[in-house]
């Protein structure tokens, strides 16, 4: 079983996250803004970050790139999972260090072979 670590401030997107993940048999941890995320991330050490971007605070594009370019989180691979879908918003996640994409609302089998792609 492996953990997974969802950053979201919509706790409606949260839970419906966290149906699938945990159906595929893992642990769940949330957070509601980057800053949070970013504090579980070191003291959890997910296997996988599945990451809003439009939050209060510290937004999904800042708290990756500091999870990405931190030495004690940057081995953490994260999944952005945002209703902006737009080529800019995906190339500027990839820059930052996001692993993978997904577009809300996301589909359930394409959350699943996502998450699989990263933890099994």
């Amino acid at each position: 079983m492996a953990s997974v670590l969802i950053v979201d401030d919509s706790i409606t997107c949260s839970q419906s996250i966290a149906k699938v993940v945990e159906g595929l048999g893992h642990e769940v941890f949330f957070a509601e803004d980057g800053e949070v995320g970013i504090e579980k991330a070191r003291t959890k050490k997910p296997d996988l970050i599945l990451m809003d971007l439009v939050m209060p605070g510290m937004n999904g594009f800042q708290a990756t790139r500091k999870l990405t370019r931190d030495p004690e989180t940057s081995d953490i691979p994260v999944i952005i999972v945002s209703s902006k879908g737009e080529q800019a918003d995906i190339v500027y996640g990839q820059r930052q260090g996001a692993v993978g994409y997904m577009v809300k609302p996301f589909q359930e089998a394409a959350m699943i072979d996502a998450v699989d792609q990263i933890i099994g």
